[in-house]
């Protein structure tokens, strides 16, 4: 046995920490990732914003899911002045029209369902009775979706956790311009530098392909340890750079257009956002406190641009402020969201269509996986392995729940709903729908987005009827599930009763000045 050395052993030396980050685009996805990497990094790593006014952002994504609670709560954001800065209003879901047959409509709200009681979810005892004709529809035990169709809404009560009324859940609509100028300030109060130039040449390590500097158009070269690409759509680090590749889904999800229209604000700001079905794709509306945000999703192939143009300004609720703008898109993720030392965020790193606001929540959680495998200047390889097949796990399970909105539908008035209804869908997909027409199964894999709960929404919102539900229900005589079903409804119905309206919870929290809310 060794005697003991009479100085301790020197420390291991801790991990090579970067030294710069460089970001490059602004935007939604640009500000959000520097704001969050300045609030963590706390000033120890540089971090650099590159944005150009001659390149212009996609800004349509002004809806948003609950999980952007916690990244401004992360961000320690006081959310009365978020929501003023940004001429925001609150979200508790989303209203579908004419997605099962035309004519129909139901909300995937936020938020649980009744109460868990017995044995299994409370949806199993709900779906046996409504089956036999002694329950009404779904939306009746959801403090959410009740409080939308009342157009109202309060903040959960944190001293009342037994009630609904402290189990509200919601998120946000905004101008997510404003928002991003929000997230600029804050993120430059905290050390960010921004600096205003166009790439113009993309320099390469030699030994190991690495991005190694930025050179911009005025000659200024930016240099950096891990480079962030939120330079939307054309990717130029991480595709027209690196050439990682792109999974094509278009053929699940054939929408590849959007044309895009802000209008007057509504006469009553709802507190859900509104997705109507059109010949060939969706209609979003989007309710702000200065004005309405509209978009027209479509297929190219299935309609033309004017014609797309012509139904959107057809269905606005409010008189159109500007000329409709168009984008275009392919449905799909880069084979990689990491590549080498260049992380995508965002639009730079796959599109899906805003139908379930999924676009702002892609790049939180792009940001939240970066942070949890923060690299080193070594970037190890099974960190970068593993922040791949996390992404691509968010993308695929988001992807399917979209895909269901489409091939979920009974309508016969266009070949595009037709062939949304026919067209073969991924095996993940279809065995979810296979487990809840059996008997009303329902079961969330990992940490994926959407919860059982939500798919519950979509599936008997579209229609699909479970054949039967689970056994175990009839454990119960029916006569206390009738009782525990009405007690739910009816305290909902009060709790709806005592909420303000949802434009007077704005004008007494956070009107904005110019939004003609205050008093």
């Amino acid at each position: 046995m060794n005697a003991a050395s009479p100085h301790p052993a020197a420390p291991a030396p801790g991990p090579a920490l970067l030294q710069q980050v460089v970001i490059l685009g602004g935007g939604t996805s640009g500000w959000m990732t520097a704001a969050m990497l300045a609030k963590v990094l706390q000033g120890k790593v540089a971090i650099t914003l590159i944005e150009s006014d001659e390149v212009g952002t996609v800004g349509v994504g002004e809806a948003t899911i609950p999980p952007i609670r916690l990244f401004n709560k992360i961000l320690e954001i006081d959310e009365d002045e978020f929501v003023r800065e940004t001429m925001g209003s609150f979200k508790l879901g989303i209203e579908f029209v004419n997605w099962g047959r035309q004519g129909e409509r139901y909300l995937h709200g936020f938020g649980d369902f009744g109460q868990q009681l017995w044995t299994v979810d409370f949806h199993q005892y709900w779906l046996k009775m409504w089956l036999a004709g002694k329950a009404p529809d779904l939306e009746r035990y959801s403090i959410t979706r009740m409080a939308s169709r009342a157009n109202r809404f309060r903040r959960p009560a944190a001293d009342m956790p037994n009630s609904p009324l402290g189990q509200i859940t919601y998120a946000f609509h905004f101008d997510a311009s404003l928002y991003a100028r929000y997230l600029g300030r804050y993120a430059q109060a905290r050390g960010v530098r921004r600096i205003e130039g166009k790439v113009e040449h993309v320099q390469l390590h030699a030994h190991n392909g690495h991005v190694q500097s930025l050179q911009l158009k005025d000659g200024t070269r930016v240099e950096g340890d891990l480079f962030i690409d939120c330079s939307g759509f054309r990717g130029l680090l991480i595709e027209q750079t690196l050439g990682t590749g792109f999974e094509d889904w278009s053929h699940w999800l054939p929408c590849d257009r959007a044309a895009a229209v802000p209008s007057a604000a509504l006469p009553e700001i709802t507190p859900y956002t509104r997705s109507t079905a059109h010949g060939a794709g969706w209609q979003w509306r989007i309710p702000l406190q200065h004005r309405t945000g509209n978009g027209h999703v479509y297929c190219s192939q299935r309609v033309s641009d004017d014609e797309a143009i012509a139904t959107l300004l057809a269905h606005l609720d409010t008189p159109a402020l500007a000329e409709p703008r168009l984008l275009r898109f392919k449905a799909g993720m880069r084979r990689l969201q990491w590549n080498r030392n260049v992380v995508a965020v965002g639009l730079a790193g796959g599109f899906l269509e805003p139908l379930e606001s999924t676009s702002i929540h892609l790049v939180q959680a792009a940001i939240g996986k970066l942070l949890t495998l923060f690299p080193t200047r070594g970037f190890a390889q099974p960190d970068i392995d593993e922040f791949n097949a996390q992404m691509a796990f968010e993308y695929t399970r988001i992807r399917d729940f979209i895909i269901l909105h489409y091939h979920l539908n009974q309508r016969t008035d266009t070949p595009f709903w037709t062939a949304c209804r026919e067209m073969a869908v991924p095996a993940s997909l279809k065995h979810r729908m296979a487990l809840w027409k059996s008997s009303g199964r329902l079961f969330r894999e990992g940490s994926e987005l959407f919860t059982e709960v939500s798919w519950l929404q979509v599936l008997h919102g579209q229609n699909l009827r479970p054949d039967s539900y689970n056994p175990l229900v009839d454990l119960y005589p029916e006569e206390d599930i009738g009782r525990f079903l009405q007690g739910i409804s009816g305290v909902i119905d009060k709790c709806v009763e005592v909420m303000p309206g949802h434009a007077e919870f704005i004008r007494q929290h956070c009107a904005a000045p110019a939004s003609g809310l205050r008093p």
